[in-house]
C-alpha cells in the first residue's frame, strides 16, 4: 500500500512540474507579447482628434496614412505625430463633422496602409491562441499520466532481471577474475563447454545439468563465479535476486518467472542466475496462506520453467544460496538444481591469491607482503578480504599517504576482526589495571597450554564493545578441531575470570563474553561432537527446528528431561575443569603474570615479537610452526 501511495504521489509530482512549466511558459509569452504591443505604440507623439482636425484646418498637415483606426500625421514641419479615428465612418467624414471645410479636405494628402508583418498577426492572434495552448497542454498532461500509469499496470508483471552483455568488457568476469575455489571452476567448465560447444553433448546422448546450484557462507564469491562462468562461454547473463520475484499481489512473481525465461530463450544461449534463491524456494506448505501463497506459486512456476526445457535448447539457470538446508526437495531432484557446487571459504594459498587481484588497482608500498596479510586472515571470506584491502587504503588515504603500506594492511585485518579502535574511550587507572591483568591471563594460558593458537598481539585499547583484547591466530589453517584444542581454548577463555578472582578477589562484566564463548564450545562438544564421556557419541542438536504451518520455527525437543540434566551437567564440570586448570597456571605463573601486565599498563598494546620477548625474560617458551618431516 505504502508503494502504492508513493507512486501516486510521485505522479502527481510529475503533472505539477509540468503544469508548473506551462504557467511560466505562458507568463514569458505575455511578457513578450506586452513588450511587442508596447514597442508599436510607442514611437511618434500621440495627439488628440480634436487637435488633428485643428491642424487640418490651419493647413499643417501634409499627410495623413491610415491604417485600421491608427492614423500617422505627418506635419509641415517634418514632425510626425499619431492619433486615432473613430471606426464607425471614414476619416474625412469625421473631419467634416468636426467642422474641417471642403477646400481643407482636398488639400489635404490621405493615404490608406493595410496592416500586415508579424507584429500585426502576433498582436492579434496572442489573446486568442495562449487560452487554447494552456488548455490543450492540460489535456495532453492528464493523458500522458493516464498512458503511463496504465503501461506500468501493464508491465507490473514483467521480470526484473538485469542483463550483461557479453561484449560489454566494462562488466565481463572471467575465470582469471576468480581466485580460488579451484575445484568448482573445474565442476562448473563443463557447463561453459555446452554453452560453446553443445553438439559434442548431445551427439553422444549426454544431457547437460538444467540448474546449477552453488552453496557456499556469505562472501565466498558465488556470484562473482555465476558472472566468470558467463564471461567464460560468452553468452548473456540475467541477473535477479530471489526477493525480486515477489510483490504483495498475487500471481506477479510468477508472471515474473515467465518474462524472464521468455527472455532468457530468446537470448539463448543464456544463463539465468537468482541470488539468494532461498527467499522463494524454502519447503512449501509453511507459508501465510496454507500452501497457495505467492512465494509458493513463484516457486512452482519456476519448476514448471525448468521442466519446460528442451534437450536442446541452450539455457542454464544457477542460483545460489547460503541456506540449502531449507530448499524445498523439489528444486534439488533429478532434472532440476541436480549440479550442485559447494565454495568453500579459503585457504592460505587462496586468500593470497584473492588479495594480489584485489591489490591490481591499488598502489602498494615496497614493505608489503601479502603472504603476512594471508596468515593474519584464517577464515576470512573473499569479501572479508576485499575488505582488508580497502580499509588499508582508506587508512592510508587519511594519513596522507600515496601508497599502502604493510602496517596498514595490518591495522586493517585487526579493525575488520575486532572493530574500529575507540581511543576516545579513556579508562580509569583502575579498570585499566583489570583490564590489563585480564588480557595478560588470557595471553599467558593461551602461551603455555600446548594446543592453544599462538599470541599475535594484546592490547589494552578499546575496540567495538570490548575494553582490551588477546588476538590469538594459528601458524596455518584447520579443517579439525580436537577434545584437547576444545579444552585448551575453554581455558584461555576462562583466563581473564581467573585472574581477577586471584588478582583482585573480585570480578568484572569484563567477562561475560568470554564466558558466553566458553559455554557454547563445552555444549557443542556435549551435544554436537560426541566429546563427553557420559552421554558418549550421541548428537541432540540434530534436526532441532521444524517449521510450524504458520511459517515460524518451533525448538523440537530430542531429548528427556534426564538426558537434558545430564548435559547440563557435562557442560558444568567441562567449565568447571577449564577455570580449575586457569587458576592453576596464573597462580603458577604469578610472576609472569605481574611483570607482563605491568608491561601492558605501561605501553598499552604489545605485539608478537615484544610478547614472545616477555615469555622468555620470564622462562616461557613461544610457540613454534611444527616441522612437517621429510621423507
Amino acid at each position: 500500500m505504502a508503494k502504492k501511495v508513493k507512486k501516486q504521489m510521485g505522479l502527481w509530482g510529475q503533472f505539477g512540474g509540468q503544469l508548473m512549466l506551462a504557467i511560466l511558459i505562458i507568463l514569458i509569452v505575455v511578457s513578450l507579447y506586452s513588450l511587442v504591443s508596447e514597442g508599436v505604440k510607442t514611437g511618434p507623439e500621440a495627439m488628440t482628434f480634436s487637435e488633428l482636425t485643428k491642424s487640418v484646418s490651419a493647413g499643417e498637415v501634409t499627410k495623413i496614412t491610415i491604417s485600421g483606426n491608427e492614423l500617422k500625421v505627418e506635419l509641415k514641419s517634418g514632425k510626425e505625430q499619431k492619433s486615432t479615428k473613430e471606426s464607425e465612418s471614414s476619416l474625412t467624414e469625421a473631419l467634416a463633422r468636426y467642422g474641417v471645410s471642403e477646400t481643407a479636405l482636398q488639400n489635404l494628402n490621405v493615404a490608406v496602409e493595410n496592416p500586415s508583418g508579424f507584429s500585426f498577426w502576433l498582436l492579434n492572434l496572442l489573446p486568442i491562441i495562449i487560452p487554447i495552448f494552456f488548455v490543450l497542454f492540460i489535456f495532453w498532461s492528464i493523458s500522458k499520466q493516464v498512458r503511463g500509469a496504465s503501461m506500468q499496470a501493464f508491465s507490473f508483471g514483467q521480470s526484473k532481471a538485469r542483463m550483461i552483455d557479453p561484449k560489454d568488457a566494462g562488466q565481463r568476469i572471467t575465470f582469471k577474475d576468480v581466485a580460488g575455489v579451484r575445484e568448482a571452476k573445474e565442476e562448473l567448465l563443463e557447463i561453459v563447454d555446452f554453452l560453446k560447444n553443445p553438439k559434442k553433448f548431445l551427439d553422444i546422448g549426454a544431457k547437460i545439468p538444467k540448474g546449477v546450484l552453488l552453496m557456499g557462507a556469505p562472501g565466498t564469491g558465488k556470484t562473482l563465479l555465476a558472472r566468470a562462468v558467463a564471461g567464460e562461454a560468452e553468452v548473456p547473463f540475467f541477473h535477479l535476486s530471489g526477493s525480486e520475484f515477489v510483490e504483495m499481489f498475487v500471481g506477479v512473481g510468477a508472471s515474473r518467472v515467465r518474462d524472464l525465461f521468455k527472455m532468457a530463450k530468446k537470448s539463448a544461449p543464456a544463463i539465468i542466475f537468482i541470488d539468494e534463491i532461498d527467499a522463494i524456494g524454502r519447503h512449501r506448505g509453511s507459508g501465510m496462506g496454507g500452501g497457495n501463497d505467492e512465494r509458493e506459486q513463484t516457486l512452482n512456476q519456476i519448476l514448471v520453467e525448468m521442466d519446460g526445457f528442451e534437450p536442446t535448447e541452450k539455457l542454464i539457470v544457477m542460483a545460489a544460496t547460503n541456506r540449502p538446508d531449507v530448499l524445498d526437495l523439489a528444486l534439488l531432484r533429478p532434472g532440476r538444481f541436480d549440479r550442485r557446487v559447494m565454495l568453500d571459504k579459503p585457504d592460505i594459498k587462496d586468500r593470497e591469491e584473492i588479495l594480489q587481484i584485489y591489490t591490481r588497482k591499488k598502489p602498494l608500498g615496497e614493505d608489503v607482503v601479502l603472504r603476512v596479510i594471508a596468515e593474519r586472515t584464517p577464515g576470512f571470506s573473499g569479501a572479508d578480504l576485499a575488505n582488508v584491502m580497502n580499509e588499508g587504503a582508506i587508512l592510508a588515504a587519511r594519513e596522507n599517504r600515496q601508497k599502502i603500506a604493510q602496517y596498514d594492511l595490518i591495522r586493517s585485518v585487526e579493525k575488520v576482526i575486532l572493530g574500529p579502535e575507540r581511543k576516545s574511550h579513556i579508562l580509569s587507572e583502575k579498570e585499566k589495571r583489570i583490564t590489563a591483568y585480564h588480557e595478560i591471563g588470557h595471553a599467558l594460558i593461551a602461551s603455555i597450554l600446548p594446543h592453544s593458537d599462538p599470541v599475535h598481539k594484546v592490547s589494552i585499547i578499546s575496540r567495538g564493545h570490548a575494553a582490551g583484547y588477546t588476538l590469538k591466530l594459528p601458524f596455518e589453517d584447520k579443517k579439525l578441531e580436537s577434545k584437547k584444542e576444545f579444552l585448551d581454548d575453554i581455558a584461555v577463555s576462562l583466563g581473564g575470570y581467573a585472574v581477577e578472582q586471584l588478582i583482585f578477589n573480585d570480578i568484572t562484566t569484563g567477562a561475560s563474553n568470554d564466558i558466553a564463548v566458553a559455554t557454547t564450545m563445552a555444549r557443542d562438544m556435549v551435544t554436537r561432537y560426541g566429546m563427553s564421556d557420559k552421554l558418549g557419541p550421541v548428537a541432540y542438536d540434530v534436526g532441532a527446528q521444524k517449521y510450524l504451518n504458520n511459517g515460524g520455527m518451533i525448538a523440537e525437543k530430542l531429548s528427556s528431561e534426564s538426558v537434558s540434566a545430564l548435559i547440563d551437567a557435562e557442560v558444568s564440570e567441562i567449565m568447571n575443569f577449564a577455570l580449575t586448570r586457569a587458576r592453576e597456571l596464573v597462580t603458577t605463573n604469578r610472576k609472569a603474570l605481574d611483570s607482563m601486565a605491568e608491561e601492558l599498563i605501561k605501553v598499552e598494546t604489545i605485539d608478537r615479537e615484544d610478547f614472545e620477548k616477555l615469555l622468555i625474560l620470564n622462562g616461557i617458551k613461544p610457540k613454534e610452526r611444527e616441522k612437517t618431516a621429510v621423507k
